[in-house]
């Protein structure tokens, strides 16, 4: 999928759809951690990954927005330093100029009024007022790939973020994925309706059979809820 097809098609997604349907497919599921968090509320960010890793100067930043294509993410890896801050101003501004969809920070910001009023989605673990004081060698795949907390991420993926959190996937397997987080994210709200109109949860998940046939047969809820069309688990 291409960015705007990427945009059309998991815009209406929130990520624990998707990472439910990550479970679904039998994928892996990853995830930035937890504190990687957006700078403000009400943002959803999807874009394939433009990465860039970060030894102390912005050139590399520069250089990943000139290669990058609009509606693309910049994933910086910092190596969750918090000794100091990587992306700015200028840098964020510059990706917007270059209409990339956000900015997902393995490390720290600084200059985050600015940030604010540029408006561009940006994820981080926090704000410092000091920026690097170091320039150390640039690694081979400085442009390439980066590592966000346990995971390796390269153009090849794709990112969504909210509220809840960022996910990496694959984005060969974008139509897949969000083929299932659409049928459940469906389901949960045909369930939240039933339930605001007084049927419960239980009720809809058939729970006394469940609980009959955990006792008669060793099933687990997920097995039971799978059976019967539901999707408060996966």
């Amino acid at each position: 999928m291409d960015s705007y097809e990427l945009r059309r098609t998991f815009h209406m997604l929130t990520t624990p759809h998707v990472a439910d349907a990550v479970m679904r497919l039998d994928l892996p599921v990853r995830q930035a951690p937890p504190s990687v968090r957006p700078l403000w509320g009400n943002v959803h960010i999807v874009g394939r990954i433009r990465p860039a890793r970060h030894t102390g100067s912005v050139d590399v930043f520069l250089e990943a927005i000139d290669r990058s294509s609009p509606g693309e993410v910049l994933v910086v890896d910092n190596d969750g330093r918090d000794d100091e801050a990587c992306v700015g101003d200028l840098v964020t501004l510059e990706a917007h100029h270059a209409r990339l969809a956000g900015i997902v920070i393995w490390g720290f910001h600084r200059d985050s009024r600015e940030l604010s009023s540029i408006g561009l989605p940006v994820f981080s673990c926090g704000a410092l007022p000091a920026g690097p004081q170091r320039l150390d060698p640039q690694s081979s795949e400085a442009l390439t790939s980066a590592q966000v907390g346990t995971h390796r991420v390269t153009a090849d993926d794709f990112v969504l973020g909210d509220e809840d959190g960022v996910l990496f996937l694959p984005l060969d397997r974008a139509a897949d994925i969000a083929a299932a987080a659409t049928a459940i994210r469906d389901t949960e709200r045909n369930q939240a309706a039933r339930m605001h109109d007084g049927t419960s949860f239980r009720a809809q998940a058939h729970f006394a059979e469940y609980l009959t046939r955990r006792d008669r047969e060793g099933i687990t809820f997920r097995q039971h809820l799978r059976a019967v069309g539901g999707a408060i688990e996966e």
